[in-house]
């Protein structure tokens, strides 16, 4: 995820790209030739200079290509005065000398008469609009790419869940099971590819919601540990403690799936053969749901993506009102690991 969003950051040139390319879309087409047109008619109608018009649609070009390049350039993360307001005046600056070069030093170039355009207060009148103009669309064209990247981010961390949440090597061996099952036991195998099949349907559902109810994902959860208890009944048994009703709150799709699963793979398919818990409970308004397993917490693994991936997503859904912990349980034999929901009124 954290490379995704890196690969996400643009460069000066895929700036200025983006930019230029922004500008064609006709939400700013349109406002830009609403106050374009109106100058570069004023700029004929009071000068008197026969190259006057041209040298207005000149400016106007000269707007539209450097000044929200200008800005965007400068300020690629929002109007930053973090570093003393220096990139503030360079901004300033490049608004002044541009209008400065095209409607002062280029007429006395070409030898042109006084135009409209040119006089002291237009000057003024123009340099504001540049700077204003170019902070305007290109803070508008930053926030647009924002929210693309962000989509696109999230369309990944969502298809990262999926992969973290469900481990690969439980459903290779769970279809290796049902594949010797066919030959031994019909009626288990017959039952395994339903389930398998049921939760490989709702996992492809969650990836497309951003939050479903509790239930659903309590239900998704013990699909888990029945499909591991289909391929060997012996390997642990399940206590649930849950009070009913459950909490009303919404949760991330796949949220508990990553500690469902942990809890299977670092427990008893560890050889910490014993007791899973469950439960969940009515908390400060919202709902923490713990899963308990056999076997010694030895604190976080060294390139693992599930835990780091859900504290993402819980942070990002309930802006950090969330809180995931994983430690040991009160017996030093167990590991404990538990999310608190924040419910309706706590958001």
């Amino acid at each position: 995820m954290r490379d995704s969003i890196e690969r996400l950051k643009p460069t000066p040139s895929s700036i200025v790209r983006a930019t230029w390319w922004a500008l064609l879309t006709p939400r700013r087409v349109v406002p830009i030739l609403g106050v374009g047109v109106p100058l570069c008619y004023a700029q004929a109608y009071y000068s008197q200079d026969a190259g006057a018009t041209a040298l207005g649609v000149l400016m106007v070009l000269t707007f539209v290509a450097l000044a929200p390049v200008s800005y965007r350039v400068l300020f690629p993360d929002g109007l930053d005065l973090s570093h003393g307001a220096v990139r503030l005046v360079i901004y300033a600056t490049v608004g002044a000398g541009v209008v400065l070069s095209v409607l002062v030093a280029l007429p006395r170039l070409l030898g042109m008469g006084p135009t409209f355009l040119g006089e002291r207060t237009s000057l003024a009148v123009s340099v504001g609009l540049f700077l204003v103009g170019g902070w305007g669309l290109g803070r508008d064209i930053a926030y647009e790419h924002r929210v693309e990247k962000l989509t696109r981010a999230a369309e990944e961390a969502q298809l990262l869940a999926l992969r973290a949440h469900f481990d690969p090597h439980f459903l290779f061996n769970t279809l290796n099971a049902i594949a010797e099952w066919c030959r031994t036991d019909g009626e288990v195998a017959e039952a395994a590819v339903l389930k398998l099949s049921a939760m490989l349907r709702t996992l492809l559902d969650g990836v497309k919601e951003n939050r479903w109810p509790l239930e659903r994902e309590l239900q998704l959860v013990r699909d888990l540990f029945e499909l591991h208890l289909l391929r060997d009944r012996g390997l642990f048994e399940l206590e649930e403690a849950i009070i009913r009703p459950l909490p009303e709150v919404s949760v991330p799709p796949m949220s508990l799936l990553t500690l469902a699963e942990n809890a299977v793979k670092h427990g008893p398919a560890a050889g910490h053969r014993g007791t899973l818990h469950l439960s969940i409970v009515k908390r400060d308004g919202g709902a923490l749901v713990a899963i308990e397993n056999p076997g010694r917490f030895n604190g976080p693994r060294a390139g693992s993506d599930g835990l780091p991936t859900l504290e993402r997503r819980l942070k990002l859904a309930y802006e950090g009102r969330a809180k995931l912990s994983v430690g040991p349980a009160s017996e030093v034999a167990r590991t404990r690991a538990e999310i608190w929901f924040p419910g309706e009124a706590a958001r």
